[in-house]
């Protein structure tokens, strides 16, 4: 341990009684922060009304404040608004609350990757119909990929999940999918507002997108009820498979909770595709390779479950888009308290010290561009995503779903609908852009996405 003064953590200067309020826009908070980490660098903070928040942005400092040993998941801010929607859900349970774990273990075994590879065929069949829908627009067509990829996305968790087909890609998912976005950017905005001022301003929109939310899960209760089946999918456990520790099973009103969750969850999927089509437009060279890998493993025949173990760069091409499009922006840490110890906790060996009860905030925008870890960072280069090269990477920089305990239950769904997607489109469709000087600018909430990014699309033979 060090023994020399702990090093300042940097920051924005701020204003009196406001502090840094005016660095952070409200409307793009993960754009500000990837700002101040290119700024400051490893690790920051600002201070909004008096309240310190520090942020952690390199790929050491990440990995060790994700020893579960000594720091966990915080839930605050945003994530503890969204627990007026979802309760103590997956996502927003706090570390003592026992659902969380119920939940979990009846959850889990239902996302584990063998499951998973057994709706192969739904992922494929919905990806295929979007490519029958881009083809069909003819050659004279502009489309905003993140809008039918949302819808893709939504559909494939409807159908993979919960068994229902909900025929969305033609629109008739905006309804939910416009709730979802209501509650995750008004989650985002409530904690830096007055409560009042919340009140007055959004209660009614906030409660009226939970509602509707609620009501989307609610309609899928309703269509397993009318139509029985014998398929032990995740609605299955989630209705009546009995925690394997306590023997207890989901209340109707956590079963909604949980429901909820996983769009919400899956939501970070459209938005890394999304920005994968610009990444290989910019990139032709590794749309080529790609074409090259799938003419090989699959020949003539369609895309199958047994191939995706041999699309090598593909599976490159699906990590380097996470590093880079961190789709998923970042989670919040805390230290475990310590009875009876209110010391300041050290990191990187003493070089900072945090309060005993300092939260932190991971962002990704930072620790997935380490230049410590990374030569040419921004640069999109699926081969260093690929074998050994791969394995030699810290594990700081391979955190695109989380961490530990906490991290994301379908990260094995996320994964295989990323690369069933990518190697279908990669497969199937020419893109080109509509603005050749595009640069990518992203916004979002619980996720991150391209703004006003544009493309043509027509089918390949």
């Amino acid at each position: 341990m060090s023994t020399t003064s702990p090093t300042p953590i940097p920051g924005p200067p701020g204003l009196p009684l406001l502090g840094n309020i005016f660095d952070i826009d409200q409307k793009n908070t993960w754009w500000s922060l990837k700002t101040l980490a290119e700024k400051y660098g490893e690790i920051f903070q600002i201070n909004a009304l008096g309240h310190k928040i520090v942020f952690v942005a390199s790929a050491a400092l990440a990995e060790e404040i994700c020893d579960e040993k000594r720091y966990r998941k915080f839930v605050g801010g945003p994530v503890k608004e969204i627990r007026y929607l979802t309760h103590d859900g997956l996502f927003t349970a706090y570390d003592h609350e026992a659902n969380w774990g119920i939940a979990h273990r009846i959850i889990a075994p239902q996302l584990a990757p063998s499951l998973i590879a057994s709706h192969f065929s739904e992922f494929a069949l919905c990806t295929d119909e979007l490519i029958a829908k881009w083809k069909a627009l003819g050659a004279n067509n502009t489309i905003t990929p993140l809008t039918d990829l949302n819808r893709l996305n939504l559909e494939a968790t409807a159908l993979t999940l919960f068994g229902k087909k909900l025929n969305c890609l033609d629109g008739s998912s905006d309804s939910v999918l416009d709730a979802m976005e209501a509650s995750t950017s008004e989650a985002m905005r409530r904690p830096n507002r007055p409560k009042l001022l919340n009140l007055l301003l959004s209660d009614s929109k906030w409660k009226k997108a939970a509602a509707v939310q609620r009501a989307w899960a609610q309609s899928l209760l309703d269509h397993r009820a009318a139509h029985p089946t014998d398929r032990h999918d995740l609605l299955w456990a989630l209705l009546h498979a009995p925690d394997p520790e306590t023997g207890k099973t989901l209340t109707p009103s956590q079963v909604i909770d949980e429901i909820v969750t996983m769009p919400i969850g899956s939501s970070t999927a459209p938005c890394a595709l999304a920005t994968l089509i610009l990444f290989l437009l910019q990139n032709p060279s590794v749309v080529t390779k790609a074409r090259e890998e799938l003419a090989s493993v699959l020949g003539d025949a369609p895309l199958a479950q047994e191939h995706l173990a041999s699309l090598h760069y593909i599976t490159g091409i699906v990590r380097e888009t996470l590093r880079l499009s961190y789709a998923a922006p970042g989670f919040n840490i805390e230290p475990i308290p310590r009875e009876g110890d209110t010391s300041p906790v050290l990191l990187a060996g003493g070089k900072y010290q945090i309060p005993h009860d300092q939260a932190m905030i991971i962002v990704l925008a930072g620790v997935n561009r380490d230049p410590a870890v990374f030569e040419e960072p921004l640069a999109f280069r699926p081969e260093r995503m690929v074998g050994e090269a791969f394995e030699k990477l810290p594990r700081g920089v391979k955190r695109w779903f989380g961490n530990g305990k906490r991290e994301c239950v379908g990260k094995h769904w996320a994964w295989e609908f990323l690369v069933v997607v990518t190697a279908k489109l990669i497969h199937g469709v020419d893109f080109e852009a509509v603005d050749g000087g595009y640069v990518l600018k992203q916004d979002g909430w619980f996720n991150v996405r391209p703004v006003a990014f544009k493309v043509k699309v027509k089918g390949r033979a």
